[in-house]
């Protein structure tokens, strides 16, 4: 049963907390008997203006009733009193509270008539010229422009966060151009839901036909293939996808692509006499990854000098003895400077990556080392002993004038280094790998390092599997499990998973076990003994530093929402001295564990004298303060401690359980699977792949042996649309490509 909504007028009395990028304010509202809270995105709202709000009440222990807008009309202050409070707030750059004063005093009620429509009369006032009446009616003009785009905008239900988008994209026109084209909010930039863009067309009843509809559309379902992963989609494959969604004639469908293909907002790509269809921005991103790899083979040092005896030298130094195929990886990373190094658990690449580091430093070289998370580039640093930065913080992530993030570092500022080592290259997907690769010298050497048996990456792309496939960077795999690796279960039964081959799931002796339950409740107890109990009593480890609960799923009893809840209430149980915060699909609890699930560029974070912004997708913290008042909570991400609002709190998630795909680039000493049920899709063979090693020192796996096999049988490997291996493929021995190139 949906929940009624309130109703609640009055003017802006004071505001405690204003976003300008999104619109979300808290603000105290004077509804004419007491103040009240109101927290929501209203927009550009100033003191003194007079809202009409829906929404609901929540109760709140510190202040009362706290209303959740969702809902908001708005209107400019009527009373001489409201005019003064709006104008001394600051609205309108020029005016003051002094000067604010003296014209409410000159014109009363009539204030912002005047200012709207005879501003020349202001200049009757000691102290405004002629130029300050024009730049306090121009300022007004454009103040006034937004809060009618925001109240357009609120008609349809759309927060104010997309209007404060439009505005800054179109100014003084947004209105007129939404109002000829909604769909026009769906652009990137902008970024509404496509079926928010038809509903507000089919309230001004624009044909269900209309080329813009069919358009937008087209966009829309290639963006949510973007999101699962698909630089592109078959041309046949996304006509039948829109026709469909549509509910439009194909012929229209060809009508409207080429128009989008003619405007260069799609492109085309012939791949095995197939047409394939992409967005304008992963296009460009595989295309430029393609053209700037082949440039780099084409001018990269090859020496053809043995460096047989240089690394004789290493092993005396080192006391090791490389086999063949890591000697091989040190000889071809230090004569061409251009290798993709994989290989699965327990084969040396980390060994032989300290060598190919080790030696590039002793030629004088400046080696950068990166990865795309926090934990990853942690855990690297650790084993190299060398400092690793993520991607983002390499490339100092900024912002652009519409508030979208882009890097610092690019073909205009590049990175100061001769050779640079990206780790955990099967997380990086195309566009984060084109912004990598703009920022490196052109004669910069590239050591990619990765495991591609892995999960592919969360973003579009397939970046390290089209690369190895295509054959143009040498690659070397590391196969040879080394003696003291073979000791261990974890990494011998990872490589028979990758080889379709059974597993023992019987030996109670290693570093790896299992327990079967067949029933949900059996298997809940079961991992929530382990994290609570069991480990801690036998072993020290906790739940918050060394254990990490894992399912292939989010939904049902045995994923990670419902182990979540259930972990939390052991682990983390509500007390007086413990403050929580309720959102809609999880309480934060003081002492939580909690994991962010989109990238966030806004947030910033202090670790010891140092600052930045940017908590990514997939950083695990560790909730410290719940400042219930403000509605927000303070989380420490390794060291990184930074404020979240309520307003990012939908991007935190519990995260005593995770799923494998959020676990990509992180290893846990203790790492507990859950494999029971779940849709068959879910369960395959590089997932468990993935999963099994997550795990440092031990591994439990807890459910259905008989769902364990099926998922070392099942290889269904996750398809995904891409085209930088075919890309790659293509001759481009005869093209000229020079920076401009690539902008």
């Amino acid at each position: 049963m949906t929940e009624e909504l309130s109703e609640l007028s009055g003017a802006v009395d004071s505001i405690v907390y204003k976003n300008e990028n999104n619109g979300y304010c808290v603000l105290i509202l004077d509804n004419g008997y007491e103040p009240v809270t109101v927290v929501g995105e209203l927009g550009n709202i100033d003191e003194g203006e007079e809202l009409r709000l829906m929404g609901k009440y929540v109760d709140h222990p510190k202040f009362g009733p706290q209303f959740k807008a969702e809902v908001c009309e708005r209107s400019m202050p009527t009373t001489a009193a409201a005019i003064k409070k709006y104008l001394s707030s600051g609205v309108i750059k020029g005016i003051g509270h002094v000067l604010a004063k003296k014209i409410v005093d000159r014109f009363g009620d009539e204030t912002l008539y005047i200012i709207e429509n005879q501003p020349e009369k202001l200049c009757e006032i000691d102290g405004i010229t002629n130029k300050k009446c024009e730049k306090i009616s121009e300022e007004f003009q454009s103040v006034n422009g937004v809060k009618s785009l925001m109240r357009l905008l609120a008609n349809y239900g759309i927060s104010a966060s997309y209007g404060a988008r439009a505005w800054r994209r179109w100014g003084a026109q947004a209105e007129d151009v939404i109002n000829k084209n909604p769909y026009s909010l769906c652009t990137e930039g902008i970024d509404l839901p496509f079926l928010k863009a038809d509903s507000i067309a089919a309230t001004i009843e624009l044909p269900y036909d209309n080329p813009n509809r069919i358009k937008a559309g087209i966009r829309s379902i290639l963006r949510e293939n973007a999101n699962a992963g698909h630089t592109c989609l078959p041309k046949d494959k996304l006509c039948s996808i829109t026709v469909d969604y549509l509910r439009v004639e194909k012929e229209l469908f060809d009508e409207a692509l080429k128009e989008e293909l003619s405007e260069e907002n799609l492109y085309s790509f012939l791949k095995k006499q197939r047409e394939f269809i992409a967005l304008k921005e992963l296009y460009i991103a595989e295309d430029y990854i393609s053209r700037r790899l082949c440039l780099m083979k084409e001018v990269s040092y090859d020496s053809r000098i043995n460096f047989d005896e240089v690394i004789d030298l290493v092993e005396q130094e080192v006391g090791i003895k490389y086999e063949a195929l890591q000697r091989k990886a040190i000889n071809t990373a230090l004569s061409c400077g251009f290798l993709v190094l994989t290989g699965g658990p327990g084969t040396g690449k980390t060994t032989t990556l300290n060598a190919i580091i080790s030696l590039f430093c002793q030629q004088g070289l400046n080696v950068m080392i990166t990865a795309p998370t926090g934990r990853a580039a942690k855990r690297i640093s650790d084993l190299t002993g060398f400092e690793a930065k993520t991607v983002h913080r390499l490339l100092e992530v900024g912002f652009t004038a519409d508030d979208r993030p882009r890097f610092n570092k690019n073909e205009n500022s590049p990175l100061d280094c001769d050779v640079l080592v990206i780790d955990e290259m099967s997380m990086v997907d195309a566009q984060l790998f084109e912004s990598l690769l703009r920022a490196l010298k052109i004669n910069c050497k590239l050591i990619l390092v990765g495991d591609s048996d892995q999960l592919p990456s969360v973003g579009a792309g397939n970046v390290l599997k089209d690369i190895i496939d295509s054959q143009i960077v040498p690659t070397i795999e590391l196969k040879e499990i080394f003696r003291q690796a073979q000791k261990s279960a974890i990494v011998v039964n990872a490589h028979r998973i990758v080889k379709g081959e059974d597993i023992d799931l019987k030996r109670k002796d290693n570093d790896m076990f299992f327990f079967q339950r067949l029933e949900f409740d059996d298997l809940q107890q079961l991992v929530v003994d382990l994290v609570t109990d069991r480990l801690p009593k036998a072993y020290g480890y906790t739940a918050s530093d060394n254990i990490q609960v894992l399912s292939p799923t989010r939904k049902g009893p045995a994923g990670t929402t419902a182990l979540n809840n259930q972990l939390q209430l052991r682990l983390n149980p509500p007390a007086r001295n413990k403050p929580e915060i309720k959102t809609l699909n999880a309480v934060f609890r003081l002492g939580d564990k909690v994991m962010q699930v989109k990238n966030n560029y806004d947030i910033t974070w202090s670790k010891d004298k140092e600052h930045g912004a940017g908590i990514f997708n997939g950083d695990i913290g560790i909730i410290i303060e719940v400042k219930k008042a403000a509605g927000m909570l303070k989380i420490d991400f390794d060291g990184r401690v930074c404020n979240y609002p309520s307003s990012a709190l939908d991007q935190l998630e519990l995260a005593y359980a995770v799923t494998v795909h959020k676990s990509q680039g992180s290893e846990f000493d203790v790492v507990i699977l859950s494999v029971l049920g779940g849709y068959d899709k879910l369960y395959y063979r590089n997932l468990l792949y993935t999963a099994v090693t997550r795990a440092k020192k031990m591994l439990i796996i807890v459910g259905s042996a008989a769902r364990v096999k099926y998922m070392i049988d099942n290889n269904r490997r996750t398809l995904r649309y891409t085209l930088l291996k075919n890309m790659l493929l293509i001759d481009r021995s005869k093209e000229l490509l020079a920076d401009d190139d690539f902008e």
